[in-house]
């Protein structure tokens, strides 16, 4: 009998952990990435990280941002572009590095370098669930790393982001503040048990006041920010799959959108809507991975779009670059 219940153990033991090394290699459970606070910037994701998620691999630099390390001073002979965005920038477990729409634009613009500016770099300063009011707080704290372009990438939600908290970070599941002690515990917390509801964050989702007027006001501080420090700013906004073709935008969210739209020519920013271009697009669900987020055929066109703007800018301020 006590052979049996050892055998049994053994067993038991021994899957255990073939399972946790199966979860760990196969699909980078136990090594997520971790989040810090931040007084202003509500949140960022924790520096000096590398990881795996579902074999996409995932590099987080000294300043937070999805990119590989650099210099706080580019070099005489580097154009340097700075991306400020959410998850859609960001691009989340379901992208790997090398597909995330700032390494699409490097890689691309890189090819059109000249003699003079022979490096193209493009970082990407983004987290999940960001707003305009967010990467306020982070350009305000990091600066713009002296890049001649700013560009910031939002999509319909983020005209109606709420204050930035750091409520979500060790509490959330999806912002952890620290490795889980196996694998499998993190397959249990993530996917089976229910995720418990945070008051707090409840009553900050119902912020009062015209949060559309707010966001708008962010975007200008960030378009005045950029142009002290002598660089060029361009707005993108992604939509959300319900609102191409039928059903249309909602009422609020066409009055929002008009409202950016009219706020942008008043205040000279280049701005690029893309609901009309992805309305115009065969077969657009194939652009989105989930409702929000895009795959990489969509990063690819929104890659493309965003370095048409930037030729211009670009020239525009560099008159030799990518002549």
């Amino acid at each position: 009998m006590k052979l049996a219940l050892i055998v049994i153990l053994v067993v038991v033991i021994g899957l255990s952990l073939v399972i946790e090394m199966g979860l760990r290699s196969l699909f980078g459970f136990g090594n997520p990435l971790i989040y810090i606070g931040d007084q202003e910037i509500g949140y960022l994701l924790a520096p000096n990280q590398r990881t795996r998620r579902f074999g996409n691999r995932i590099e987080i630099n000294d300043y937070s941002m999805r990119s590989g390390a650099i210099t706080p001073t580019p070099a005489p002979t580097t154009v340097r572009i700075l991306l400020l965005g959410d998850s859609i920038a960001n691009g989340g477990w379901w992208t790997d590095q090398k597909n995330t729409i700032s390494e699409l634009m490097m890689r691309s613009l890189s090819a059109t370098r000249t003699e003079k500016y022979q490096q193209i770099e493009v970082l990407n300063a983004s987290a999940n669930s960001w707003g305009p009011r967010n990467e306020l707080a982070y350009i305000q704290k990091f600066g713009d790393f002296q890049a001649q372009v700013v560009v910031l990438l939002i999509n319909t939600d983020d005209l109606f982001a709420t204050a930035p908290t750091s409520l979500p970070v060790g509490r959330d599941r999806n912002y952890p503040d620290r490795k889980p002690p196996l694998a499998l515990v993190e397959v249990w917390q993530r996917y089976i048990t229910k995720q418990k509801p945070i008051p707090e964050i409840t009553a900050l989702q119902n912020e009062p006041g015209d949060r559309v007027g707010i966001n708008l006001d962010a975007i200008v501080q960030i378009k005045t920010l950029t142009r002290e420090r002598d660089s060029q700013f361009l707005l993108v906004m992604t939509p959300l799959l319900r609102e191409i073709g039928d059903p249309v935008p909602r009422d609020y969210e066409i009055e929002a959108r008009q409202r950016l739209t009219d706020f942008t020519q008043a205040q000279q920013i280049k701005y690029i809507d893309l609901l009309p271009i992805f309305n115009s697009t065969a077969n657009v669900k194939a652009l989105y991975q989930d409702h929000i987020h895009l795959n990489l055929q969509g990063n690819q066109l929104v890659s493309q779009l965003i370095e048409r703007s930037l030729m211009e800018l670009m020239q525009e301020k560099l008159p030799t670059v990518l002549d």
